[in-house]
């Protein structure tokens, strides 16, 4: 497999994941947090890394030298074309795209058009260029596989089931820090209260976007693409236990979660 954004929450419990099943791990990629990087290096020595700029690529270089690697150093690229080295990686079967944000986009269209089998863990793909995204996939025969929790669990709900045979997709929320929050105790909220999610330990933009139930609109947006449905389908549940992650509801009555 390939990770592309391996230092952050998400790629990091990828490699958790990767060490108990022994996967092998061909590649990397992360920004800036390089000292996170040497690390997963020497533990799983991948042959393509990639950073966010020639700058930490250098950095990179010169501290690697600086150390004794056991096994198969690295190949070392930075910026777009690195993220993309690191998707079109020979001999990986799965890419896991963990980049937060855009920056991740041109990367996961190399994946598809290679036919790769895609662990999608990055919402803004799919919000910022779903209708390309989906597209290339079919053309190409790729597969898409959510990883965020609320979309996994529709998709593990439609496994062996036919498409046509569900009636209406529910996502839980858990209504974040603020859900019963006042008007004028809203007013004084901080960045460090924003940061204290109920339930998850997740990284900081997320949280930040589930206490603004920002991240529920863009799972609508997600769920409305991987599923192929219209956004009438699509419910959002208030939810505060976070029991579960996802309903869906079938044209003969039944409810699965």
């Amino acid at each position: 497999m390939s990770i592309l954004g391996s230092t952050g929450s998400i790629g990091t419990q990828t490699l958790e994941l990767a060490k108990e099943c022994s996967y092998q791990v061909e590649a990397l990629s992360c920004n800036k947090n390089i000292d996170l990087l040497i690390q997963q290096i020497k533990e799983f020595q991948p042959r393509l890394v990639s950073v966010g700029d020639a700058e930490t690529a250098w950095e990179l270089k010169e501290r690697l030298k600086a150390i004794s690697l056991v096994g198969r150093e690295p190949e070392i690229m930075y910026g777009r074309d690195g993220n993309c080295a690191v998707a079109g990686c020979s001999g990986v079967d799965t890419v896991v795209a963990a980049i937060v944000g855009f920056a991740g986009l041109e990367a996961v269209l190399e994946a598809i058009r290679l036919g790769r089998k895609i662990a999608l863990a990055n919402k803004e793909t799919l919000v910022a260029a779903g209708e390309l995204v989906m597209s290339e996939a079919h053309r190409y025969g790729a597969s898409l596989i959510p990883v965020d929790s609320e979309h996994s669990a529709v998709w593990q709900c439609l496994l062996g089931r036919p498409l046509n045979s569900w009636k209406r997709i529910y996502l839980s929320c858990s209504g974040g820090p603020f859900r019963g929050y006042s008007r004028e105790e809203l007013e004084t909220v901080k960045v460090k209260d924003a940061l204290k999610h109920p339930t998850w330990d997740m990284g900081a933009k997320i949280t930040i976007d589930s206490a603004t139930l920002m991240n529920k609109g863009l799972e609508i947006i997600e769920a409305y693409y991987l599923f192929d449905t219209a956004e009438d389908n699509i419910d959002v549940v208030i939810h505060p236990q976070s029991l579960i992650h996802s309903m869906l509801s079938f044209k003969d009555g039944s409810v699965m979660g």
